[in-house]
C-alpha cells in the first residue's frame, strides 16, 4: 500500500521531474521563431520543430506508463531523465533544422518515460493525501510550463540555443541524481490479466474520462494563455517585459492555489466534482475577459482567473484519477491521462489560432471558453452520481 509518511524530502525529486518535462516542452518555443531565420529554413520546418516533442509524447506516454507498472516507476524515471540529459547535451552541437528536430524528438521520447511514471509514483506515495501531493506536483509542473518560455527566451538571447540546451542538460542531470538518491524504490505489484476490452471499458468510465477531459481543457487554456497573452499585450501597447509579466502572474496564481486546493480535497472540504467544475468556470471567465475587452486590466483579470482555474482543476483531476485507479495500473492510467493533457496542450492553441486566422483573436478565445464550459457541463452530467464524487 502507498503511504504518506515518507516526508516531502522523498517526494520532492518527483516535483523536479514534473518541472523538467514541462520546462523541456515549452522552453525552446520561446526563441525558435525569432532565431529560425538564421537557420535558413521554412515555416513548415518551424512547425515540425515545434510539434515533434509533443508528437513523441502523445505516442509514447501510455507505453512507458504501462512499462512503469511492469518494472517499477524508479527505473523508468531514471532512464528517461538520463536519456533527456543525453539528448539535451547533443542539442548544444545541433546547428541545423534536421539536427534540432532529432534532438527534440529524443527529448520528447525521453520525457514520455519519466513524466507518467513520476505521476504514478506521486499517486502511490501519497496514500490518503493525493490532493496535497498532486497540488504540489502540479504547481511545479505549471511553473515549468510558464517559466520555460521566459527563461528560454533569456537564455537564447544570451547564448543562443547552446545556452538553452546546456541549461536543460544541467536541470535534467541534477534531477536524475536527486531521484536516484532521494526517491525510494516502489515495489512492483502483482499483475492482473488485462485485455483490450478492459482498456476500452476504462477509457469510457467517468472516473477516468472526466478528469482527463478536465486536465486537457485546463492545459489547453494554459498553452493558449502562454502563447497568446503576450501577443494581446503587444496589441494593446504593452512592452515585452509587461507582456511576459502577465504570463508570470498566471503562473504565480496557479502555483500558489494548487497546494491549498489539494489540502481542501484531502480534508473533504472540497469535492472533485465541485472543484473541477468551478475551476473550469473560472478558466472560461478569464478567457471571456480577454475576449470581451482587450486591455491591460482585462489581461490581468484573464491571468488571475485562468491561473486560479488551472490551479484548482489540475490537482483535483490527478487526485480523482489516483483515487479511482488500482495501484497495479497506475502507470498506464497516468500515461493515458498525460496523453489527454498533451492533446489539450496542442488543441487549445490550434483552435484559437485557426479561428483567429479566419475571424479574429477574440472569436478564438470565445470558442475556447465555450469548449471549456462544455467540458464543465459534461463533467456535471457524468459525475452527478454521489458515488463518483
Amino acid at each position: 500500500m502507498a503511504t504518506n509518511t515518507l516526508g516531502n524530502s522523498r517526494i520532492a525529486p518527483l516535483y523536479a521531474a514534473g518541472f523538467t518535462t514541462a520546462f523541456g516542452a515549452h522552453s525552446i518555443a520561446a526563441g525558435l521563431g525569432s532565431e529560425f531565420e538564421s537557420l535558413g529554413s521554412s515555416l513548415l520546418a518551424l512547425g515540425i520543430l515545434l510539434a515533434v516533442y509533443d508528437v513523441a509524447e502523445v505516442i509514447l506516454k501510455p507505453v512507458f506508463g504501462s512499462w512503469s507498472d511492469r518494472i517499477g516507476a524508479k527505473p523508468i524515471i531514471l532512464g528517461g531523465l538520463a536519456a533527456f540529459t543525453l539528448f539535451s547535451f547533443l542539442g548544444v552541437f545541433a546547428h541545423d533544422p534536421l539536427a534540432l528536430g532529432l534532438v527534440r524528438l529524443g527529448q520528447g521520447a525521453s520525457a514520455s518515460a519519466f513524466s507518467p511514471a513520476a505521476s504514478a509514483a506521486v499517486a502511490r506515495f501519497s496514500g490518503n493525501s493525493t490532493g496535497r501531493y498532486f497540488g504540489r506536483y502540479g504547481a511545479w509542473k505549471t511553473l515549468g510550463y510558464v517559466c520555460g518560455p521566459l527563461l528560454g527566451a533569456v537564455l537564447i538571447w544570451w547564448g543562443g540555443f547552446p545556452a538553452l540546451f546546456m541549461c536543460m542538460t544541467a536541470i535534467s542531470l541534477a534531477t536524475a541524481v536527486w531521484v536516484g538518491v532521494g526517491m525510494p524504490k516502489l515495489p512492483v505489484l502483482p499483475k492482473v490479466r488485462y485485455t483490450l476490452k478492459d482498456l476500452a471499458r476504462q477509457i469510457v468510465e467517468p472516473g477516468f474520462m472526466v478528469p482527463t477531459m478536465v486536465l486537457a481543457a485546463s492545459t489547453g487554456a494554459l498553452g493558449t494563455a502562454v502563447g497568446f497573452l503576450p501577443l494581446m499585450g503587444t496589441n494593446v501597447g504593452l512592452n515585452s517585459v509587461q507582456s511576459m509579466g502577465v504570463v508570470s502572474l498566471l503562473a504565480i496564481s496557479s502555483a500558489l492555489i494548487q497546494p491549498w486546493v489539494g489540502k481542501l480535497k484531502d480534508q473533504s472540504r472540497l469535492s472533485s466534482l465541485t472543484g473541477m467544475v468551478s475551476g473550469l468556470v473560472l478558466i472560461a471567465a478569464g478567457l471571456a475577459c480577454a475576449a470581451l475587452w482587450p486591455a491591460f486590466l482585462s489581461l490581468l483579470a484573464c491571468a488571475v482567473l485562468s491561473g486560479a482555474g488551472i490551479g484548482i482543476t489540475t490537482p483535483l483531476g490527478f487526485a480523482h484519477l489516483a483515487a479511482s485507479t488500482r495501484h497495479d495500473r497506475m502507470g498506464r492510467t497516468m500515461g493515458s491521462a498525460e496523453l489527454g493533457r498533451e492533446l489539450g496542450d496542442a488543441g487549445g492553441p490550434l483552435l484559437v489560432g485557426a479561428i483567429a486566422a479566419a475571424i479574429s483573436l477574440s472569436a478564438g478565445l470565445w470558442a475556447l471558453a465555450s469548449a471549456v464550459l462544455a467540458v464543465a457541463l459534461l463533467a456535471l452530467w457524468l459525475l452527478r452520481a454521489p458515488k463518483a464524487l
